[in-house]
Parts: structure tokens; C-alpha cells; sequence
């Protein structure tokens, strides 16, 4: 009808893959490439419980109690989040959903929005290699970026390549025996949720053991043909 505005639907994106696998890094690189948002879980119930929302104040009292979040909150700061104008675009989900009763409330809470999940990118990994990845990483403490010893050291030792920082950070629990535990706990974990999405018909995999840059450019791929 001539006239008539278009109004377009903001893509869901679902980033699934074990600690180390580069989720946060390839997350980085579709925000810039696409415009996307990401979001994860502690960056949403920190900036709620800052904001002083409704859900940011019932999460901060469970949090206070030393309990876990519900799902009901988590989906309620997430609603209120995808409602901001820098989610028009898009969002990268990271960290959510983690059962299959949380994928059931998400796709509850995006039906109310016309939304959708256009895909659940599960970035596949190999265990024994994931050990050794994960074990030499660090981050910069001042802005985030993610770097590893073997595959993506510092242009400069000790000087962050993003913002010039020098507070670099390694995690205590990335031994070899601790990432063993936490790779088989993410799948066992996981595994109904991948077969939740591949139901749907909504799941990719990416093979996510090469290169930073060929790995996403087989996700530019997935995303541009899911968002199209």
C-alpha cells in the first residue's frame, strides 16, 4: 500500500558454545560488523541492579541473599532491556537461555514482540584442544579484550591492543583439571538445549577451532542468511 510504513523486526541471535570457544571475542565482531547488541546475563543483572528497575531491585535482594536469580526475573530485566532503542538493530544472546525451560519463557517473551530466535549458533569445539586454548587466555582488566598466549598474544607485551591498558587478567580456575570439569558439565548441560533449537529448526554449528577471522567469517555467513 503506497504510503505504508514497513516496520522491521529486530533478529534474535543465540551464541551457544563451552568456556573458551569464543563466544564473547566473535560476539565483538558481529556487534561491529552488523550492529548487533550483545547481551549477556551478569552484564544484564548488573546494569539492572544499577538502573534501580522494578526486576533490578528483586534481583538485587536474591543476590544480597546469596541465592540465584529466577528465570521469571531474568526474563524480566530481559524484556525490559530488548525494549532500549540500541536493541533495534538486533541482539547477540550469550549465556541465555541455559535450559529448555528458559528457551520455552524466551520464545514466550519474544512471541509478545513479533520476535523470533532467527538463529542458535552453537560454536563447536574440540575438548582435549579446548584445554590448551583455555588454560593460555587472558583478558585486558580495563576494557575487556580477550587475548591468548599461543593464539592471540598482545602486539605489545603487557600493553592491551584495544584501549592501551595494562591490567592484564587471567582467571584462577583455568587449570587443566578445572576446564576438563567445566567443558563436561557445559555439555551435559547443554545438550537438551541444542536439540531444543535443532527441533526448531533454528540450529547452526560452526566449527570454532581455527583462526579468530575464519571463524567469523563462517558466522557473518550463518548470520547474514538468518537475519536476511
Amino acid at each position: 500500500m503506497e504510503g505504508a510504513v514497513t516496520h522491521t523486526v529486530a533478529p534474535v541471535l543465540i551464541l551457544l558454545g563451552p568456556p573458551g570457544a569464543g563466544k564473547g571475542t566473535q560476539a565483538r565482531m558481529l556487534e561491529a560488523a552488523h550492529g548487533f547488541i550483545q547481551l549477556s546475563t551478569g552484564d544484564l543483572l548488573r546494569a539492572a541492579v544499577a538502573a534501580g528497575t522494578d526486576a533490578g531491585h528483586r534481583a538485587s535482594a536474591v543476590m544480597e541473599a546469596g541465592d540465584l536469580v529466577s528465570d521469571e526475573i531474568v526474563i524480566a530485566i530481559l524484556r525490559d532491556r530488548l525494549s532500549d532503542p540500541d536493541c533495534a538493530k538486533g541482539v547477540i544472546l550469550d549465556g541465555f537461555p541455559r535450559t529448555t525451560v528458559q528457551a520455552e519463557a524466551l520464545d514466550a517473551l519474544l512471541s509478545d514482540s513479533g520476535q523470533r530466535i532467527n538463529a542458535a549458533i552453537s560454536l563447536d569445539v574440540v575438548d582435549a584442544a579446548m584445554v590448551e586454548r583455555i588454560c593460555g587466555r587472558y583478558t585486558c582488566g580495563g576494557c575487556g579484550e580477550g587475548y591468548h598466549d599461543s593464539f592471540k598474544p598482545t602486539a605489545t607485551t603487557g600493553l592491551c591492543d584495544r584501549c592501551g591498558g595494562t591490567n592484564m587478567k587471567r582467571r584462577a580456575d583455568d587449570t587443566a583439571e578445572t576446564v576438563a570439569q567445566r567443558l563436561a558439565a557445559y555439555h551435559a548441560q547443554t545438550a537438551p538445549l541444542i536439540d531444543y533449537y535443532h527441533s526448531q529448526g533454528a540450529l547452526c554449528r560452526v566449527p570454532a577451532m581455527g583462526a579468530i577471522n575464519d571463524i567469523a567469517a563462517r558466522l557473518n555467513v550463518v548470520v547474514s542468511e538468518a537475519t536476511a
